[in-house]
């Protein structure tokens, strides 16, 4: 009975504290591919944003991961602030988290697109998986 105590208490202890561990799990993944396949990942997020050789350079130059780079982007995307007000307010607050500097572009941190961010269903231009559900013909 107290070794049946101690599994539960030690299961509620931990399992908050994992939980949060699960948003933004595709970046160790996604800072393997980058590494991988530099000119790649150059190509591909010149393609997915739109910007030059130089601004990939200036933007992976100020973030510590090609993964945190692209979620600077899609968080310029998302609030419509240039690269370089997220550059500053992620150096201003640093640590922080992506919630609060999402909070600080002016993006809810419980909204579907954030959410979808934290997932990776964006990954390089995909749809958010929820997008279109329900629309279309019906079966008959």
């Amino acid at each position: 009975m107290k070794k049946m105590f101690f599994m539960v208490l030690l299961m509620l202890l931990f399992v908050p504290s994992t939980a949060p561990a699960a948003d933004f799990a595709w970046m160790p993944d996604f800072n393997l591919q980058a590494q991988a396949d530099p000119s790649g990942f150059r190509a591909r997020i010149a393609t997915r944003f739109n910007i030059g050789d130089a601004q990939i350079t200036t933007v992976l130059s100020n973030f510590p991961q090609p993964a945190d780079a692209y979620v600077a982007l899609r968080l310029g995307e998302m609030s419509g602030k240039p690269i370089d007000v997220v550059t500053t307010r992620y150096q201003e607050s640093k640590g922080m988290g992506w919630g609060k500097l999402a909070k600080s572009l002016g993006i809810k941190p419980g909204s579907r697109e954030f959410h979808a961010l934290k997932r990776g269903d964006d990954l390089y231009g995909g749809k958010d998986k929820k997008q279109g559900k329900g629309k279309g013909k019906k079966n008959k």
